[in-house]
């Protein structure tokens, strides 16, 4: 009998959750981006293989909200961490704990479900690749350690958790952590979802998320968190899909700097994203990109919603 698990992945912002997520299912399921709160949704990614099946969580990373979208973000954050079978909070072992990895700490320290305090990033600091800490670990990760006893001894529990380190570059760096998955996950006579599929993310939501990725590789820190990509419509015929975009952004400076000298930057995001989403979904993808000024976007809970970030999206 094979062994299931849901598996939610939280954490703070750009401590690696996607890339560890990607890394253990072997396909990019979910967007990375050096810029912070990259991830805006919940995402349901699956890995299936003879031990049996993980259905991960990846979560938006918990950050101080100033929008409607970003209280929207924390709370799909905060849920994550429902109806999990284990729950693995991701730590930035390369730094100093933060406010934010004390808070999931404080949460999870009367979790009934299994917990795993994920090191990640671990390679920054070491190379034996091993995944296991030792006596030769860096300040960081006794930093990670000594607090989590500062808070079970202020919260007088008793709870345990597994600890490991994690790089997210390599197989052969989460495979500790997905041996400790398997090992944590409860027999099943069936999966919880067939064998050959990878993500039920609505494809609406992953058109819209690899179109924004594109963007935070061109602009980096230039408009990082007030882009708002909405698929409009699909036109479908068997080899092809024209997908109609529009890109909101908050004022016109912005609007300059999306299109780019030229329209460079829009040419830039679909020539490459136009090859990836077709690898995707098997058929050719036909982006045709529309850029519009809406001010206060991110506080318009009925257009976040059209976009997927409030309610279901198809």
């Amino acid at each position: 009998m094979r062994k299931c698990a849901v598996v939610g992945i939280v954490g703070r912002t750009n401590s690696g959750k996607s890339s560890l997520i990607n890394q253990m299912v072997g396909e990019k399921v979910s967007i990375v981006s050096p810029v912070q709160q990259t991830t805006r949704n919940t995402i349901r990614a699956i890995l299936t293989e003879d031990r049996g099946q993980l259905v991960f969580r990846d979560t938006p990373g918990l950050h101080k909200a100033e929008s409607t979208l970003g209280t929207l973000m924390n709370r799909m954050a905060r849920a994550a961490s429902a109806g999990t079978d284990v729950l693995c909070v991701v730590f930035d072992a390369s730094k100093m704990p933060q406010l934010e990895d004390d808070g999931w700490m404080r949460r999870v320290v009367h979790e009934e479900s299994a917990v795993v305090f994920v090191l990640n990033k671990a390679d920054r600091f070491r190379t034996s690749g091993d995944g296991k800490a030792d006596a030769k670990s860096p300040e960081t990760v006794q930093k990670f350690h000594e607090l989590w006893r500062q808070i079970q001894e202020e919260k007088k529990s008793d709870k345990a958790v597994t600890w490991i380190e994690t790089c997210a570059l390599t197989p052969k760096g989460v495979q500790p952590l997905l041996d400790k998955l398997f090992e944590l996950a409860l027999p099943s006579e069936e999966l919880l979802f067939p064998e050959d599929i990878v993500t039920d993310y609505p494809r609406k939501l992953a058109i819209s998320d690899v179109i924004r990725e594109k963007f935070l590789q061109r602009l980096h820190d230039e408009v990082p968190h007030e882009l708002g990509i909405k698929i409009d419509q699909i036109e479908e015929s068997p080899k092809k899909w024209d997908v109609n975009v529009t890109i909101y952004v908050n004022r016109p400076s912005q609007k300059f700097i999306v299109i780019g000298t030229k329209a460079r930057t829009l040419k830039f995001v679909r020539e490459r994203a136009e090859p990836e989403l077709s690898d995707m979904f098997g058929v050719q993808v036909r982006l045709y990109l529309w850029v519009k000024i809406e001010r206060d976007w991110m506080k318009n809970f009925w257009l976040l919603r059209e976009m997927g970030y409030a309610g279901s999206l198809q």
